[in-house]
């Protein structure tokens, strides 16, 4: 048995796919502790995994709902600022109480998310082995792919590196505030400094929950990258949802996922458009909407706060989406072709995938309006090609491997640093 320990953003995105994996690697006999803010204790011990609450005083309970909040509120380069400030803050309370932490619960390898550089800095400090987990999009450096961060579409000609070693050097300057606390534990524990963000990234073994088909091409990931398409397993908890309101009609599925669900403008205007087809439209805000705003929707969509996803979406004709991954390939592990709408983040990255493998269309968040949405939706309703294309990547996503194979590559990864 080996006792994992779990090293995440503190956002749902993150977790869900970390809590699959974890509850895999429990099923297979091992221990598993997620060291997360005292705020998330409930959520993760309802996912079936240990907990360990880290950083009680720089984010005391009650800290963490209000950040979220105050987030839902930005879009773009503001978003990403906010972001990148938060992530700093918790990267300066990793580095200094989860070594500590991690000798006390004897804690034998970790699980680091990709967008957490202090867990590889940790682990390298207590000389125990760990992976890298790209629950998000893989923001490993290629000459050939746009950085993670833009909204570029991919290019082959030489402008376009060009344009993405630009891309690059801006993505350093951004994130300085997080490499800056990073590189001053790194000094401090001795560890040779890193030369670029992916020396951050595990050694061993890193796995990202997308299938390859769905990226762009690449040339230079390392031989231990590999490809699962999505980290997903069972939950030990069910969400309740009136099945018996669904009317029979086509059903178009909609969610902004749980950091960008506060936008009332473009539920409405999700469901103005809808109006239009002959569908019945089934929004997922996430609390993102009042009682009263969600009774206002033009169209009389079903408005629920949670759905179980994966299961409507098994009835579902067409995702419309913020574009974050995990909706993305909740979407197209069904056949669901999208339209997406990115806010921030890697969104408008994750859409730009969308549009290059044919499995939807998207329009950027300033440039939304009912006319725009509803030749979207009629596109993507009606043309075979998204479908096609949709359905190309749920044969990929069945044949990638999933959560099993994950389990099994994390499993040889720490077996072949242990030298056994």
């Amino acid at each position: 048995m080996t006792h994992f320990g779990i090293i995440s953003p503190p956002v749902p995105g993150h977790i869900h796919p970390f809590a699959a994996l974890g509850r895999e690697l429990i099923a297979r006999g091992h221990r598993v502790t997620y060291l997360q803010m005292i705020d998330l204790e409930e959520k993760i011990r309802a996912e079936g995994l240990d907990f360990e609450a880290i950083g009680t005083t720089d984010h005391p309970r009650g800290s963490l709902p209000a950040s979220l909040e105050a987030l839902g509120r930005l879009k773009g380069l503001a978003a990403l600022r906010f972001t990148i400030q938060a992530v700093a803050k918790t990267t300066l309370t990793m580095c200094r109480e989860a070594p500590d932490t991690i000798r006390r619960l004897k804690i034998d390898a970790l699980l680091v998310d990709q967008m957490e550089p202090a867990g590889g800095a940790v682990a390298d400090h207590l000389g125990i082995p760990f992976v890298t987990i790209c629950n998000a999009l893989p923001i490993n450096r290629d000459p050939i792919a746009p950085p993670a961060f833009s909204p570029w579409q991919y290019r082959g000609a030489p402008w376009a590196h060009a344009r993405n070693a630009i891309g690059y050097a801006v993505s350093d300057w951004l994130t300085h505030p997080i490499t800056r606390v990073v590189a001053e534990y790194r000094a401090q524990w001795k560890l040779p400094l890193l030369a670029s963000p992916d020396d951050s990234f595990s050694k061993i073994a890193q796995i990202s929950q997308m299938p390859r088909e769905f990226d762009f091409p690449r040339a230079a990931l390392p031989p231990h990258f590999h490809y699962v398409g999505p980290l997903r397993r069972a939950a030990p908890h069910s969400i309740a949802f009136p099945w018996e309101k669904l009317d029979g009609r086509p059903i178009v599925y909609a969610s902004l996922g749980t950091l960008q669900n506060s936008r009332e403008a473009v539920f409405r205007c999700f469901a103005e458009a809808c109006e239009n087809f002959d569908v019945q439209l089934v929004i997922s805000h996430g609390g993102g909407l009042t009682d009263a705003q969600s009774s206002q929707l033009p169209g009389a969509p079903l408005v629920v706060r949670y759905a179980p996803q994966e299961l409507l979406l098994e009835r579902a004709r067409l995702t419309l989406t913020h574009a974050g991954l995990n909706t993305v390939l909740d979407s197209l592990a069904h056949g669901v072709p999208l339209v997406a709408v990115p806010i921030t983040y890697e969104q408008p990255a994750i859409a730009r995938r969308v549009e290059w493998h044919g499995c939807g269309e998207s329009i950027a968040l300033p440039q939304l309006n009912l006319r725009r949405l509803r030749a979207r939706l009629a596109s993507v309703l009606h043309e075979g090609c998204y479908r096609e294309g949709a359905a190309r990547m749920q044969a990929a996503i069945s044949a990638a491997g999933g959560v099993e194979l994950a389990t099994v590559l994390v499993e040889s990864a720490v077996e072949r640093y242990n030298g056994r």
